[in-house]
């Protein structure tokens, strides 16, 4: 009777190229037996190269869809036309008891979308093989939260065959791979456990034993630490002589300018930020109240009180009415009211009132103004900061976390540009596109949602990947949240980022 062949590993082929040479890869090793297993030698594997796309419809919603981009860093490089990935200077050890592999590797992967809302990485990538199973191993980052050492892909090298590449290495090519558990945790649940992904194709070539560190033979006696001398005497500080030198007097009072004249009327025209509108709309709405009403690029603010100091570049107001951001499918419910402007000289503040199912949060400072290039100046008796840059504050960003997730804002990161319109005397006319009047007007209700607007078919998420937003209290953990890409599908296999239902 013909005997039974075992299928060839990767393992094996590392053993049968040791043992007889790189003509010999097909032929299949022979375990150990248990009685040498633990004394078997480890032997080296050099010159290593892992080609792995991770997964192509991935790569085609970051680059389109997402409006994102991909870097290959730290020696790992991307075929063009946004091709696979190829993972450098393999090193590792085959244990020639066990048949098992394992392999490091040089490089890095980042992918990110400001307009979607993520940053996810791939680092530290190790390829571990025992048999016809395998796993890829890696440090995953998602948007600042790092999962170490992590099992992302699990191989099956059941008939994998080996073949000879470049200087007598052995390849083994389209290797069949599938997400894990922590993998899927890893892209924030945006596939499951089970997925099918790029195949990989492994490349290394075998070395020679690997030389065992011996054991220290004893615990050497720790040294005795000298016993100090003695302390010296602090040198003692000499009294003063004379009386202290008197405090300079200011030589003039800053911000002393007159008042430009009194404000009768005003706007605040702001958009909070287009990404996250954009993301609201495309499931939700946005509703205004106390006189706010919509305009081409966000929302106007209706007047309720200020003062201006055009000559110490200063001036203060607050403004009525709300805007109330709802997505009921992914429990966001966050309203903003009572904005006042705070500018002197070069620098501002934008504050808020923030209110959520978790109660209210007065006086925010939400954002920071930059007036570099605003002038105090009254042109037509209306003063006009326009287009003024803005930024979130810690405590603005803050705003945005929950109880599943922090904030995916930051301080520092853009907001939309804010315009404030004051006028200076009565009739005055307030540019185009800003609204008048005081908060003693009638209510507006009207919601300015719809999901009409949704980014690339999907929405733009610009409220935080991770579902860092306020939290509501509703069933759908805002911390699941990475995206509204309904539309994905059409890009390749469907990455479709969705809100995932919290266990009760």
């Amino acid at each position: 009777m013909a005997a039974t062949r075992r299928p060839v590993t990767l393992a094996a082929a590392v053993a049968t190229a040791v043992t007889l040479g790189a003509t010999a890869l097909t032929l299949p090793a022979l375990a150990a037996d248990s009685g040498s297993a633990a004394a078997a030698p480890k032997l080296e594997l050099t010159d290593g190269t892992l080609d792995w796309g991770l997964k192509e419809s991935f790569r085609t919603y970051v680059t389109g869809p997402a409006v994102g981009k991909i870097e290959a860093t730290d020696g790992a490089r991307q075929a063009a036309d946004n091709g696979v990935f190829t993972f450098t200077d393999g090193k590792g050890t085959y244990d020639t008891g066990t048949h098992a592999t394992d392999t490091a590797f040089k490089g890095g992967v980042r992918f990110s979308s400001p307009a979607h809302r993520f940053d996810i990485t791939v680092a530290d990538v190790k390829v571990r093989t025992e048999g016809t199973n395998g796993a890829i191993r890696a440090d995953v980052s998602l948007n600042g939260a790092v999962q170490n050492d992590i099992d992302l892909a699990k191989l099956d090298l059941t008939g994998i065959r080996p073949g000879q590449g470049e200087g007598g290495a052995m390849t083994f090519k389209d290797i069949p791979a599938t997400l894990t558990a922590d993998g899927a945790k890893a892209f924030n649940g945006m596939y499951k456990e089970g997925d099918k992904l790029d195949p990989a194709t492994l490349s290394v070539k075998a070395g020679g034993a690997v030389t065992e560190t011996p054991k220290p033979t004893g615990t050497p006696k720790p040294t005795e630490t000298p016993k100090p001398t003695a302390t010296p005497k602090p040198t003692e500080t000499a009294e003063p002589t004379g009386s202290p030198t008197t405090t300079p007097k200011p030589t003039g009072t800053s911000g002393g300018g007159k008042p430009t004249g009194e404000v009768h009327d005003g706007s605040l025209a702001w958009g909070v930020k287009e990404s996250f509108r954009r993301y609201i709309e495309s499931g939700g709405g946005a509703t205004l109240s106390g006189g706010a009403k919509k305009n081409g690029n966000g929302y106007d603010f209706p007047y309720a009180k200020g003062e201006v100091e055009s000559d110490a570049k200063k001036l203060t107001a607050s403004f009525g009415g709300a805007v109330r951001f709802q997505y009921k499918a992914h429990g966001i419910d966050i309203k903003l009211s009572d904005i006042k402007v705070a500018a002197n000289g070069s620098k501002g503040t934008l504050t808020v009132d923030v209110t959520s199912p978790k109660g209210k949060n007065d006086d925010v400072k939400f954002a920071t103004l930059d007036l570099a290039k605003a002038s105090y100046t009254a042109r037509n008796d209306v003063v006009v900061l326009d287009k003024v840059p803005a930024a979130f504050t810690a405590a603005g960003a803050k705003q945005f976390a929950s109880d599943d997730a922090p904030s995916s804002y930051k301080k520092g990161d853009a907001m939309d540009p804010v315009t404030v319109a004051l006028s200076v005397a009565e009739g005055a006319k307030l540019p185009s596109g800003s609204t008048g009047g005081s908060t003693g007007g009638s209510a507006d209700s009207g919601s300015t949602g719809g999901g009409s607007a949704a980014l690339g078919g999907g929405g733009s998420v610009g409220g935080g990947t991770g579902g860092s937003l306020a939290s509501t209290g509703a069933s759908v953990p805002t911390g699941a949240l990475l995206g509204a890409a309904g539309a994905i599908a059409a890009a390749g296999a469907g990455a479709v980022f969705v809100a995932r239902r919290r266990a009760s």
